[in-house]
């Protein structure tokens, strides 16, 4: 009997030192999680080592918003070549032979008709055209779309000794295709329109004079 009093007495004294756990030192609850993610606050289960999932995007990715007017750097990396080649004949042969009745004793045979003709055409064309732009040129946000995409656009102009050479860019871009420096290749625009132009002494050289453009565009026959 002595025994069971002095257990009695044992768990008695050991409810009493225990202590319900305060509101700061509790662990979070599935209530608590989900009371977080409404108040848009982030819950991050991970502990106990360097890096997190969730923040392992962060730590590579430009994360930077875009407006209009900053400035990004195109590398204009272009190269096409395109190739036509065409074969055409054609050929027409006719003969046409017409007999003169008897009339009499008159020999008729020398007065008998007969034509032949024959026509025909052959034509080959052949047309390759290769074209390759490279360097650098500064263009400007101009527009964000409602996706995110930039609208780009810009131009520029070189003044050389013999002539001016005119460089236009526009099209749009996705901010995940800008690198750590600011640029972006030419082959990751999309809707891309790219003009290359000059003027002076340079580029009226490599173009024919009016008279050699009137005879092989209008005055051709063939």
């Amino acid at each position: 009997m002595l025994m069971r009093y002095l257990l009695l007495l044992v768990s008695l004294l050991l409810s009493g030192c225990s202590s319900s756990p305060s509101g700061t030192g509790r662990q979070a609850t599935a209530d608590d999680d989900a009371s977080a993610q409404d108040s848009g606050q982030l819950v991050n289960h991970q502990e106990g080592g360097l890096y997190s999932d969730y923040y392992m995007f962060t730590l590579f990715a430009d994360k930077r918003a875009y407006s209009v007017g900053d400035i990004l750097t195109v590398v204009l990396a272009e190269r096409t070549m395109s190739s036509k080649s065409a074969d055409s004949s054609l050929g027409k042969d006719s003969s046409w032979d017409v007999g003169v009745p008897l009339l009499g004793t008159l020999n008729t045979n020398d007065m008998a008709l007969k034509t032949n003709s024959a026509t025909g055409f052959k034509g080959q064309s052949t047309a390759n055209q290769q074209n390759s732009l490279s360097g650098y040129i500064s263009v400007r946000v101009i527009d964000v779309l409602p996706n995110g995409a930039l609208r780009i656009k810009g131009r520029k102009q070189i003044r050389l000794n013999q002539g001016d050479e005119y460089l236009e860019l526009s099209g749009v871009v996705r901010p995940e295709d800008i690198d750590v420096t600011n640029q972006i290749s030419s082959q990751r625009i999309a809707e891309a329109s790219i003009s290359y132009e000059g003027s002076g002494t340079l580029a009226d050289a490599s173009e024919p004079g009016w008279l050699t453009k009137l005879f092989t565009r209008y005055l051709n026959p063939f």
